[in-house]
């Protein structure tokens, strides 16, 4: 019998121990007796740096020149469009019903995608071409791609999957200057803020867990968070400047 080589048996082993080979962790749901609340506010005082969007082509549908803000800042430093979620949870309430019980929805209007910011469960997404001119849409984990569909026809609908949690960056390969952002998470415990900064997550079991807050610009800030039976916790969240 061969002796085995120990460079390619080192190499299995990476490969092997790669979080993309581990096992995912199905959360479960179930009763949540003496649960509690997390709910807090999301600010930042820094500078608010702007993209220039400036439409190259199909003019008549994706308009002018325009700025938009990296950070959307309100009233008192309230940041719109970040979010909030528990990391490493593996059992508790149960997924909330998405509105009409269907799927989450990426649409492409006036070149622009609505919503540019949405949170997802792992599982599929209808991305969708509202506009009469040929889309791209193009989502990626990091540099990995997640998904990639052409969608040259007004009204057209492709389902895809979303495997893994975590940030996807989406853009259209026809329009460069198009931008969205879907954050995936593997349990029910999120939020997404409006335009006065609040979140809230109820129902959480007790004890002690990390609390993150991730954002287009300033990227994921996490603490650690205490929840005690049936009470409220208050976390006020200041983001910086990375």
């Amino acid at each position: 019998m061969p002796t085995p080589n120990p460079a390619i048996c080192a190499l299995c082993l990476v490969f092997l121990t790669t979080p993309v080979f581990a096992a995912k962790v199905k959360y479960e749901e179930g009763d949540v007796p003496g649960g509690g609340t997390i709910e807090g506010s999301v600010v930042y005082h820094g500078p608010v740096k702007k993209r220039t969007i400036l439409p190259t082509k199909d003019k008549k549908v994706c308009g002018r020149i325009r700025k938009e803000p990296l950070i959307v800042v309100g009233r008192g430093g309230a940041v719109k469009d970040s979010v909030v979620f528990l990391k490493d949870v593996a059992a508790g309430k149960a997924w909330p019903e998405m509105s009409g019980g269907g799927r989450p929805v990426l649409d492409q209007k006036d070149c622009r995608f609505k919503p540019h910011v949405q949170v997802a469960r792992r599982g599929r997404i209808d991305i969708v071409n509202s506009d009469p001119v040929l889309h791209n849409t193009h989502g990626y984990y990091g540099k990995r791609t997640a998904f990639n569909v052409a969608l040259p026809l007004q009204g057209g609908k492709v389902s895809k999957l979303l495997r893994s949690p975590g940030e996807v960056r989406v853009d259209c390969d026809a329009h460069g200057w198009m931008l969205a952002w879907i954050y995936v998470v593997d349990n029910p415990y999120f939020a997404q803020t409006g335009e006065d900064g609040r979140f809230s997550i109820t129902d959480v079991p007790p004890g002690e867990y990390t609390l993150a807050v991730w954002q287009e610009e300033l990227g994921v800030t996490e603490m650690p968070v205490t929840v005690a039976a049936n009470a409220v916790t208050s976390v006020p969240v200041e983001l910086k400047e990375n």
